[in-house]
């Protein structure tokens, strides 16, 4: 939780200078695959997963390759409602395969710059 906050300052702290710009975002209640977008090393996933109850929500997010479809990892499994980051080290061109069951997410994809990935930890 703590990296949490601390990543959410940050890019506070940074949205005048070299901030995490949103490069694609995504809203939705239902299962789907979302458009192609391209990012640089590093970026951020920022989601967040709401319902209208609390134990029947799920959300499962896998990372594909755009072009060829290839799947590169699962993202994030859950069922409760709430919200985090994700970080990634790889560039390229990617879609977000995402499975949904009665619940609304949002998915931001956020370039960052490496000096916030360096404050980034994993919880």
């Amino acid at each position: 939780m703590k990296s949490l906050v601390l990543i959410s300052v940050l890019l506070m702290v940074f949205a005048g200078a070299n901030a995490a710009d949103t490069v694609k975002e995504f809203r939705g209640s239902e299962s789907t695959t979302t458009s192609i977008f391209t990012v640089e090393s590093p970026w951020l996933l920022d989601w967040r997963l709401d319902g209208d109850f609390d134990s029947l929500v799920a959300l499962d997010i896998t990372l594909v390759e755009a072009h060829t479809g290839k799947h590169v990892g699962r993202v994030l499994h859950t069922k409760r409602k709430g919200n985090g980051l994700k970080l990634f080290n790889h560039s390229g061109q990617y879609q977000l395969r995402i499975s949904s069951t009665l619940a609304r997410w949002t998915l931001k994809v956020q370039q960052i710059q490496p000096e916030e990935a360096e404050l980034y930890t994993p919880r």
